[in-house]
């Protein structure tokens, strides 16, 4: 049987390291390229990069004890490859089919399409055909208003007025191969995820679902695991603030009895 994956995800703003909480507050973290080496380390199944910048300067901030203070987005990303050892999805400011060319050629073994998508679903289909489903990933945005889940773009910003299950049918039917769903209210909070709505996504959609936001501790992974259909489980937040925190999200999952990868570390 296939294993479920567990994702880390890192948000970078102007090319450093951010927390989120409800797409809003964005304190920095520090150096990315430190911190894929970490989760390489632990033993990551994969790792989901999203740029969250709304201006194109990137910085890391720093030029001391040996990192490079780089201000490219080519530079930055091929750092990051560089440390990777697992799979890489890079997701944020991707537009055209230009764009996620760059992308994979930069290193990148999956794009994540979200307002394109949105505001240009025909981007899926090309994306598809050009490198395969399984190198596109979609990231579906989500607030809960009036007892509807509706699909929000721009960070959050803007309300599209589309349901998601209406959305993550067309994103299946033009050609992904996975789906992100993030939700904005849960984005940072530490409640858990969203498991209705992770169960109405899955029951609708046959392509894998990655589950995103809200995880503040080990047992919330569990949750989605246990009670949905869902391919993977991410977060964010929670993997920087603990050493070894990859290694030990899955041994508590092995040691419950789920479908994941027997918890190790790998040596540099």
């Amino acid at each position: 049987m296939k294993k479920k994956r567990l994702i880390p995800v890192l948000l970078l703003k102007n090319g450093q390291l951010v927390q989120s909480k409800r797409f809003a507050r964005h304190p920095v973290l520090g150096n990315p390229a430190t911190a894929v080496q970490r989760l390489s380390d632990w033993a990551a199944d994969e790792l989901i990069y999203l740029d969250i910048s709304r201006e194109g300067h990137y910085d890391l901030g720093r030029d001391d004890l040996g990192h490079r203070n780089l201000q490219e987005f080519e530079a930055i990303v091929g750092e990051i490859a560089r440390h990777a050892q697992m799979p890489v999805t890079l997701g944020g400011r991707v537009r055209s089919l230009d764009d996620i060319n760059r992308r994979l050629a930069l290193g990148a073994d999956k794009i994540s399409l979200n307002t394109a998508a949105l505001d240009n679903p025909a981007l899926i289909e090309a994306a598809s055909r050009e490198h395969g489903a399984q190198c596109v990933v979609v990231s579906v945005d989500v607030t809960l208003q009036d007892d509807r889940y509706r699909v929000l773009a721009e960070g959050g910003r803007r309300d599209t007025g589309r349901e998601v299950v209406d959305w993550v049918e067309e994103i299946q039917s033009r050609g992904a191969g996975e789906l992100l769903i993030n939700v904005v209210e849960r984005d940072g909070a530490r409640q858990g995820y969203d498991l209705a709505l992770l169960d109405l996504v899955c029951r609708t959609v046959n392509i894998p679902v990655i589950a995103l936001g809200g995880v503040g501790e080990w047992a919330h992974l569990a949750q989605a695991l246990e009670q949905t259909d869902v391919d993977a489980v991410a977060a964010a937040n929670i993997f920087h603030h603990l050493d070894q925190s990859v290694y030990l999200a899955r041994q508590y999952l092995f040691e419950r009895g789920l479908n994941v990868r027997s918890p190790q570390l790998l040596s540099r």
